[in-house]
């Protein structure tokens, strides 16, 4: 029998809108959730990370992570109205809910009180408001929010996140009597209930997609052979122009140079902390699996890619999109070196094109040139990383932002 655990706080804005939707996927699926409140600063604090992370991105990535966070919300129907000098404090509010005799409840009511009303839920008065409005005794919790027993349970749940691998909120474990499994973010609820139906007891429901317009837009699709996100996104590049009709323009960028530009570590995955870096990897090999490619982290990592990239903007333009697909599943299904011109040659030699001229021009200036110009054209536009698609003036960073880029498309 499968369950699912639901670990959060109050102050994170995706563990409110994944609390809007937990309930029906449990009733979609036949199981109960187990509501499990956290500190997520203690976490962080446990981990390595900041106690904001978001203090410590560059202007470029926390801008479009504020403008992520509106679209996620409107995607949901829901209206955020972050209170005063977020972040706030949600020790008391957090006792408050275990306090309370119906902690889902509870729960459900500072939620909204923070994120919907813009609460400062460090106020006595108005988690006791919010509880009242809530049908609970808001007094009762707020007496009782202050006893060892609550403070503890608070502790333990805390501790219990950090050791099953938590870096973040929200978190959801889909367990059994033999595993528990990870799952980090409200964009992976699919993912927790693809595990929750895993049993067969409950059958996929199809979805529907709107019609491709009429007239589609042209995206442009940034991107470097040393992301493995950008490989799993460029295997949908065929399927995105299938369902909407739009033309995907490639653009190469040196994405060392652009993290150099904007202040970001040469290889972020390495600067994680652990736990989120072993999720990390776990995700990518989910993705891989929910898009059916192959997927493996190479032997050689970081890559360099100069070469390979120089290629790709040199390769005549009614195959680089093949040649693109080549490199990528080189590095990232077959762990060749892409870095060696060989390798590259044998790529191009496979797929039929003309290797002489093609390797004259890659190390000409003209296309070195040309690859500083379009890494500098991302960071004119607000890029921080890859992939990112581009849809008029809107950016979606990411391989799980795709449903996102069609809606996108679809409505332009």
């Amino acid at each position: 029998m499968r369950r699912l655990e639901f670990y959060y706080d109050f102050v994170c804005p995706y563990a409110y809108l994944a609390s809007l939707r937990i309930e029906a996927l449990a009733e979609r699926v036949g199981v109960d959730v187990t509501y499990i409140p956290m500190l997520l600063g203690g976490v962080f604090r446990a981990i390595g990370s900041p106690d904001v992370p978001m203090h410590d991105v560059p202007a470029s990535k926390a801008k479009y992570m504020k403008s992520a966070l509106e679209r996620a919300a409107e995607v949901d129907g829901v209206v955020l109205h972050e209170p005063a000098n977020h972040p706030r404090r949600t020790v008391l509010a957090l006792r408050a809910a275990i306090a309370c005799d119906d902690l889902r409840a509870a729960t459900h009511a500072l939620f909204g009180a923070y994120w919907r009303e813009g609460r400062d839920l460090e106020n006595d008065a108005e988690v006791r408001a919010a509880l009242d409005r809530a049908g609970l005794d808001g007094a009762r919790a707020i007496r009782t929010a202050s006893e060892q027993r609550i403070k503890d349970a608070l502790r333990i749940n805390t501790e219990r996140a950090i050791d099953c691998g938590v870096f973040g909120a929200p978190s959801f474990f889909v367990t059994d009597d033999t595993r528990a499994d990870l799952y980090w973010g409200n964009d992976r609820l699919a993912f927790v209930e693809r595990a929750l139906r895993a049993s067969g007891e409950i059958e996929d429901r199809p979805s529907e997609r709107p019609s491709a317009p009429a007239v589609a837009p042209e995206v442009d699709f940034y991107f470097d052979f040393s992301s493995p996100f950008a490989y799993l996104a460029s295997t949908q590049i065929e399927a995105i122009t299938a369902r909407t009709g739009a033309t995907i323009a490639l653009k190469p960028v040196l994405l060392g140079g652009l993290f150099r530009s904007i202040g970001t570590p040469d290889v972020p995955l390495f600067e994680m902390p652990e736990p989120k870096r072993r999720y990390q990897l776990l995700d990518l090999e989910r993705w891989a699996a929910s898009y059916g490619v192959p997927f493996r982290f190479p032997s050689r990592f970081p890559m360099n890619t100069v070469k390979a990239l120089r290629l790709a903007l040199v390769c005549p333009e009614e195959r680089q999109l093949d040649l693109v697909h080549a490199i990528f599943a080189a590095l990232w299904a077959e762990d060749r070196d892409i870095s060696n011109e060989e390798e590259l040659r044998a790529i191009c030699s496979a797929l039929s094109l003309d290797v002489g001229p093609l390797f004259a021009k890659v190390g000409a200036s003209e296309t070195k040139a040309v690859l500083r110009a379009g890494t500098d054209d991302a960071e004119r536009r607000g890029i921080f990383g890859v992939p990112t698609f581009v849809v008029g003036d809107e950016l979606f960073w990411g391989q799980d932002r795709i449903e996102l880029v069609e809606r996108a498309i679809l409505r332009a």
